[in-house]
């Protein structure tokens, strides 16, 4: 399967869930409609429970494939999970109350929550499926007093939700523990512990949509190191890495903390800087370049430094589309690296 590097891991995740979920929902359906004609079934309301199966088909083909939410999120999933929560109850209350064998059909509820939606919403889910079981019990075990003996029989009917509900909950949280840290990982640049190319392309999408719906300006930094192919000719591969290591610190300690940073590939860096126009990117594209420039470190006797070319467009000045923005200062880099090393080039003074 092939993904475009402007896809959020995030959205590829709660696409899966989403999956997930509907097929859950289509079987709690279909369970609860082999219940209804199934032989002997006991049933206090069967219009009733007729008409929450039709309520429950629609709200599903309405909510999920009525195209309502262009992306999916864990709010979107947790309204689908408290409805399935809802036709649940009604069936059960409808089919003998705790006594009923669709109550059996929280386990899904509670299941998917966990793996879907995290710990602590389906404790709250949890604690409302509580509420309702006692609310099904209270007529015939506490409406005139329990008994130990009853508030035990209650109790052992309840144990499997409590249980499945909190070994769930745990083992979902070790795997979106697991699941978090894979998704750090196949967005970091192992080398520099920067962001890599997927991961700066997903934020800088949401940074230009932000920017352009509140008109706020930003910039696009683009820089190259001068000369790493001869160090890694000359010295090593290992020295290139440390080199790289190097501008990659000293880019972190010179840019802001709200700013963007990435390896863009090889011995290429892209910065985004947020809330920013042409002028004071300008400064800031001075500052790293003086940085890196003055920044060398010692190894095997031989003081490995280096300096860098940068290219520099910005919104809106040079663009209205981020893509465009990003061509542009790639293009400045390159009007940079043919002047000359250490030097900056603004995509305005090109044109």
């Amino acid at each position: 399967m092939n993904i475009p590097e402007s896809f959020s891991l995030k959205q590829l995740r709660l696409r899966g869930f989403s999956r997930s979920l509907a097929e859950l929902e289509w079987l709690l359906l279909i369970l609860v409609l082999l219940y209804y004609v199934a032989p002997g079934s006991t049933m206090e309301n069967r219009f009733g429970l007729v008409m929450s199966m039709v309520a429950f088909a629609l709200f599903v083909l309405a909510f999920r494939y009525a195209k309502f939410f262009t992306r999916e999120s864990h709010e979107k999933l947790a309204v689908e999970s408290w409805a399935m929560i809802l036709f649940v109850s009604y069936a059960a209350y409808n089919s003998g109350g705790i006594n009923s064998p669709l109550l059996n059909l929280y386990l899904l509820v509670i299941i998917a929550s966990a793996l879907t939606l995290g710990k602590m919403v389906t404790l709250l889910e949890f604690a409302l499926i509580t509420l309702v079981y006692f609310f099904m019990g209270y007529p015939e075990y506490f409406a005139h007093g329990a008994t130990v003996e009853e508030f035990s029989h209650v109790m052992i009917l309840f144990a499997p939700y409590l249980l499945v509900g909190y070994v769930t909950t745990m083992l979902a949280s070790d795997v979106h523990y697991g699941i978090d840290m894979l998704e750090s990982i196949s967005q970091t640049d192992e080398l520099t512990g920067l962001n890599n190319r997927r991961a700066f392309n997903e934020l800088v999408q949401s940074e230009a949509k932000k920017a352009g719906r509140y008109n706020h300006p930003y910039s696009v930094m683009m820089i190259d190191i001068d000369d790493l192919k001869q160090i890694n000719d000359s010295i090593g591969h290992e020295a290139g890495d440390r080199l790289l290591r190097i501008v990659a610190n000293v880019m972190k300690e010179t840019f802001r903390a709200t700013d963007v940073l990435a390896r863009y590939g090889g011995d290429e860096f892209i910065v985004l800087l947020t809330e920013t126009d042409a002028e004071y990117a300008r400064e800031a594209g001075d500052r790293v370049k003086t940085a890196i420039a003055n920044t060398s470190v010692n190894m095997d006797g031989h003081a490995i430094s280096s300096t860098v070319s940068i290219g520099l467009a910005s919104f809106p000045e040079d663009s209205g589309d981020v893509d465009e923005i990003m061509k542009r200062a790639d293009q400045a880099l390159y009007q940079s690296k043919s002047d000359g090393k250490n030097t900056m080039t603004l995509w305005r003074d090109m044109a």
